[in-house]
């Protein structure tokens, strides 16, 4: 299966493509990488280096890839960060191209923006831009339950209120809907869930709450959910490899001390998901 998977990039640590590449290969996939920045480290260190891509160098490579007829290819877009709006325009062109060549083609958005607790950390016309423009065009988003209550104007806390914010999602256009970094009042302490969902039925699984800070696990999320439920259109097994191998990788880089995702030391977590968690349905 083949990937055009359209985000950051950085020299040093693991986030945007630089995080979700690698986890999709383990898993036997190609993927086809197109950067719209290239800095040195992710921008949580606050110095990094490195260029912002003009929107016009990224359609230039993605006309490149499509120049050489790999479109007909691509199972799937997965884009993440998206540094302008021009950006955004071009990825939006670039699916329709995909999906002229290849109509079982699926686009995979995940809607970056921000979290409950630093609010949006992107550019103010970057939200906009996502719920008006970018994630009408989607068929499956990625959003936390942050930027979930964002696209859909509402602020869901319960489940009852997630699973109708993401009811409000799917009328906007995708057909799928990831929540991730779930917390309502009536869950047990310490514990964190994520949402999947699709036409009426929907999944819930419920993990401990590791106290740490993981640039890049969203994109590794994103990644993995997007390729298992290509492979397997099973959203009760997507989730539950995705969640696996998210904690998984999670735990070792807590375990570790390190800073960044110890992306490597945890690749047989991708490729072999250990299956810990059980998803609940509940809808």
């Amino acid at each position: 299966m083949s990937i055009l998977s359209i985000q950051s990039a950085v020299a040093y640590g693991h986030v945007g493509n630089s995080a979700a590449v690698f986890p999709l290969q383990r898993l036997g996939h190609e993927v086809w990488p197109v950067y719209t920045v290239n800095f040195s480290n992710h921008t949580g260190y606050g110095q990094w280096r490195g260029p912002v891509m003009a929107a016009s160098d990224v359609a230039e490579v993605i006309q490149g890839v499509e120049e050489r007829g790999a479109f007909e290819e691509v199972k799937a877009v997965l884009s993440g960060y998206q540094g302008s709006q021009d950006i955004g325009e071009v990825i939006i062109d670039t699916v329709a191209r995909v999906k002229a060549a290849n109509p079982s083609a699926i686009y995979a958005c995940d809607p970056v923006m921000g979290n409950a607790k630093s609010g949006c950390f992107v550019h103010p016309a970057i939200p906009v831009l996502l719920r008006d423009r970018v994630v009408p065009h989607a068929d499956l988003i990625t959003p936390n339950q942050f930027e979930l209550g964002y696209l859909t104007d509402t602020s869901p806390h319960t489940l009852e209120e997630t699973l109708e914010s993401v009811d409000a999602a799917r009328a906007m256009g995708p057909s799928t809907i990831l929540v991730t970094s779930v917390q309502r009042p009536d869950a047990a302490p310490h514990t964190l869930e994520m949402v999947a969902a699709r036409g009426e039925e929907a999944w819930l699984v419920q993990t401990p709450h590791l106290p740490m800070k993981a640039n890049g696990s969203g994109d590794v999320t994103a990644a993995l959910f997007t390729a298992h439920l290509l492979e397997t259109n099973d959203l009760q097994v997507s989730l539950e490899r995705t969640v696996s191998s998210v904690y998984d990788l999670l735990q070792l880089t807590l375990d570790s001390g390190r800073r960044e995702l110890q992306l490597i030391a945890a690749q047989e977590w991708f490729a072999h998901p250990r299956l810990q968690f059980s998803a609940e349905k509940v809808r």
